[in-house]
């Protein structure tokens, strides 16, 4: 029986995605599901404390987001063209991989520059390549050392807010899209369940002798992508970089042979957990590239807890989650979530799964 995505649909109402973040990060709401028993409890997330005991531990993603949007200008028309960077190629040559927007205008050998408030331009790049429609290899002609450099980026880019959203970023945001454990720079978009932890929880968290873990993994905008293929095992995800380092499989494997709780912070954790599996289904060092598409029915090997914010319908996103918490219950979590106007995406509310 092939899974399909039709079975991962359902009616979102568009007033429950949330616009902005709860006032503080642990106040937004909690959906506690408990896969064993099926029942559904509705708590606040700094509740989240009371489902975890000494040795227990968290697994987070500390990759930091940089500000990926940035808006040049066409060199003659003067035409406003939206620029995303996705990833760097050459730090040497200045090389990215990017989006443009909108696409039809801009071609191989075509200039932008970019300016600031004042209209003095502060970098200038060149299109060096077509990678797909609306995909670009620009270079930056920037003369300057490297640290400069990024400084001009930070400065020029903006947070880069899922579409979704229907807002442009504020200056909150270049706060509230950021994990409060954030280091490792080179995601363009949050862990979005590592969202919720403040640094008032993690402290108590740590009061209460539960273990932290960290690994990376860089989100790329293929976790916005939609899902074109009705039979998931054709679907292929973007690939993207992650590392887990010594300490951090020492820590959870300690945790899962004691028994412990093993908790993944968010899809991102699940799947870089899920990617570097050795064959007496522990965890092992690894860095690399990752395009694992986690959907049911799939055996997880790691966590056996996990915490999530409510996705789209559709998304690869939510499907994972089915699979780690059983397609009925998440349907029916779900449902529950939306009659209790729960605040879904990005900046809504969590789930723990049990």
């Amino acid at each position: 029986m092939r899974t399909k995505l039709s079975q991962f649909n359902y009616e979102l109402p568009p007033n429950l995605i949330a616009q902005y973040p709860a006032k503080e990060r642990h106040d937004s709401r909690l959906m506690v599901v408990h896969r064993d028993t099926g029942e559904i409890e509705h708590k606040v997330f700094k509740d989240i404390l009371e489902y975890f005991d000494e040795e227990d531990i968290l697994i987070f993603n500390n990759t930091k987001v940089f500000p990926a949007r940035m808006y040049g200008r066409k060199e003659k028309t003067g035409a406003r063209i939206e620029v995303f960077l996705l990833r760097e190629l050459n730090t040497d040559a200045r090389l990215w991989d990017v989006l443009v927007d909108p696409a039809r205008k801009i071609r191989v050998g075509n200039k932008l520059y970019f300016s600031d408030e004042h209209d003095n331009d502060r970098l200038v790049a060149e299109v060096v390549d077509n990678t797909t429609s609306r995909g670009r290899t620009i270079r930056f002609l920037y003369d300057g050392p490297d640290d400069e450099f990024r400084q001009e980026l930070n400065y020029l880019g903006t947070t880069p807010l899922p579409k979704t959203l229907g807002r442009e970023a504020e200056e909150s945001d270049k706060e509230r899209f950021q994990t409060v454990f954030a280091k490792e720079v080179g995601a363009v978009a949050a862990p979005t369940a590592g969202l919720h932890f403040s640094r008032e929880l993690m402290k108590r968290f740590e009061i209460k002798g539960v273990d932290f873990a960290e690994l990376t993994l860089h989100i790329g905008l293929g976790t916005f992508r939609s899902i074109d293929v009705e039979d998931l095992s054709k679907h292929k995800m973007d690939a993207e970089y992650y590392r887990i380092l010594e300490k951090a499989v020492g820590q959870v494997n300690k945790a899962k042979k004691e028994n412990r709780r093993v908790c993944a912070v968010g899809t991102t954790v699940m799947r870089a957990i899920e990617s570097a599996v050795s064959a007496e289904s522990y965890l092992k060092e690894a860095q690399g590239w990752t395009n694992r598409f986690i959907y049911p029915p799939f055996d997880f090997k790691i966590a056996n807890a996990m915490v999530s914010n409510f996705h789209l319908p559709k998304s690869s996103l939510l499907i994972m989650v089915s699979a780690f918490g059983g397609k009925e219950l998440i349907k029916h979590a779900y449902e529950e979530a939306v009659k209790e106007e729960y605040r879904f995406f990005t900046y809504g509310d969590a789930m723990l799964i049990l």
